[in-house]
C-alpha cells in the first residue's frame, strides 16, 4: 500500500469534520468553485444547495452521476451517506431529550450508563463517573478515537470495549473522536428505551420534515431511492485501489457518529430548524492540529469566520463522499457534497470554497 493511499484510507475511516480554515475561502462564482471539484479534483460528481431563511433553494451540480456514462449528476433529493453530518443531527436529539428532562448536560455517564465506562489497560484513566453528556458532545470527555484501532472486517468488535483499552487524551481540552458520539446514543438508547436511531426519527427527522433521511438497517449495504455512485477505496480492501462503493458499504456500522442516509435537501432543512442558539450557547475553543484558527466546538457544530460572517457547519468524510453543510447566522444554509473523498488540502480547501460560495451567494 503506497503512503498516499494508506492516508486516504485512515482519513476516510475516521468519519471526521473538515479541517482547513475557512477564513481563506472567498465566493466569487458558486459553479466555478463547484467545477473545480469535478475537473481538476476528479471526483465524478458534485451538487451544491443553497437555502434562503424564506426557504428559497438554488442547485448546482457538477460531473456525472456515473463515470463513464453522460447521466448528469443527481439533484438535490439524491441521497448519500452523510458521515459525521450526523452528530449534529444526534447533538439535537440529545438536546430535545434534555428539553424533556431526562438528560442532563452536566450530569455524569455514570447516572446513564453505570459501570460502562471503565478503561483498561493504557485507557485505566477511563471512567464515567468523571465524564458528563456535555463534555461528550463538545469532545472534550477525553475519550480515545477506536475507528483506527479497529480492523474492517466481520464480524466487527465492540467498538466501545476496543477505546476503552486506549490512552485516553486530556480531560477537558477538545480532541475529535467518534466515541464520543457513540457514548452519546447509548445514552439517548438508555433513556428512551428505543433505539437511538428511532429515537432521533422521533424527535428531530420526523419533526423537521426530513423525509428522505434514514437510518440504514446492519444488512443494508447500498443507498436506497435516487443516488449517485460513490467512489473510493475499500477500507476491508485498500490494495483493490479505488472502486464503486455504491453498494459494498456497511453504513450502519458507523452509529451514531456516522451511520445516517440523507439529502442536501434535507440537511439544508435540518440548519433552518435546529437550535443553533442552544448548540452554541456554550463552545469550546479547537486547539487540534489540522483545525483552523479561531475555531470554536458547540453541541455536534463548528464556529468559524467565512467570507460573509460566521459560518456554523459539521462535516464529514466517508469511503465514497464529502460532505459540508451549514448556515450563518441569518439562517442562509448551504450543502456541498461530492462522490469521492477530499483526502488532500487542495480537494478540501476546493470543497469549503464551493460551501461558501454555495452559503454567501446572495
Amino acid at each position: 500500500m503506497t503512503k498516499l493511499l494508506a492516508a486516504a484510507v485512515a482519513g476516510a475511516l475516521i468519519v471526521a469534520p473538515v479541517a482547513p480554515a475557512l477564513a481563506a475561502a472567498g465566493t466569487p462564482s458558486p459553479q466555478s468553485r463547484l467545477d473545480l471539484l469535478t475537473t481538476e479534483d476528479g471526483m465524478a460528481g458534485a451538487l451544491s444547495q443553497a437555502r434562503s431563511p424564506g426557504g428559497a433553494t438554488v442547485t448546482r451540480r457538477s460531473g456525472t452521476a456515473e463515470r463513464d456514462t453522460e447521466q448528469p449528476m443527481i439533484g438535490p433529493k439524491g441521497r448519500f451517506r452523510i458521515a459525521s453530518m450526523s452528530k449534529p443531527i444526534m447533538a439535537a436529539t440529545v438536546l430535545r431529550l434534555v428539553d424533556q428532562k431526562k438528560i442532563d448536560l452536566d450530569a455524569t455517564v455514570e447516572r446513564y450508563l453505570p459501570g460502562v465506562l471503565r478503561g483498561t489497560g493504557d485507557g485505566a484513566a477511563i471512567d464515567g463517573r468523571k465524564i458528563t453528556v456535555r463534555m461528550l458532545l463538545q469532545q472534550t470527555s477525553g475519550l480515545p478515537e477506536y475507528v483506527n484501532a479497529i480492523p474492517w472486517k466481520e464480524p466487527f468488535p465492540d467498538y466501545l470495549q476496543v477505546a476503552l483499552t486506549l490512552k485516553p487524551t486530556p480531560r477537558g481540552s477538545f480532541a475529535y473522536a467518534n466515541t464520543n458520539y457513540l457514548v452519546a446514543g447509548m445514552i439517548t438508547t438508555a433513556v428512551t428505551g428505543k433505539d437511538f436511531r428511532e429515537a432521533s426519527r422521533d424527535l428531530i427527522l420526523k419533526p423537521y420534515g426530513m423525509r428522505d433521511t434514514y437510518w440504514p438497517a446492519k444488512d443494508d449495504y447500498g443507498i436506497r431511492g435516487p443516488h449517485a455512485h460513490t467512489y473510493g477505496v475499500h477500507p476491508g480492501h485498500p490494495q483493490d485501489g479505488e472502486v464503486d462503493l455504491t453498494d459494498q458499504l456497511p453504513t450502519y456500522e458507523f452509529g451514531p457518529s456516522g451511520g445516517l442516509i440523507s439529502t442536501p435537501e434535507d440537511l439544508n432543512r435540518f440548519w433552518s430548524k435546529a437550535p443553533l442558539g442552544t448548540m452554541m450557547a456554550r463552545t469550546v475553543p479547537v486547539e487540534q492540529a489540522g483545525w483552523p484558527a479561531g475555531a470554536r466546538y458547540g453541541y455536534g457544530v463548528t464556529q468559524m469566520k467565512s467570507s460573509c460572517g460566521y459560518a456554523y457547519f459539521h462535516g464529514g468524510d466517508m469511503p465514497g463522499a464529502s460532505v459540508l453543510s451549514g448556515r450563518d447566522r441569518a439562517g442562509h444554509a448551504g450543502t456541498v457534497y461530492v462522490t469521492g473523498v477530499a483526502d488532500t488540502p487542495g480537494k478540501r480547501q476546493h470543497l469549503i470554497d464551493a460551501f461558501i460560495a454555495a452559503m454567501c451567494d446572495r
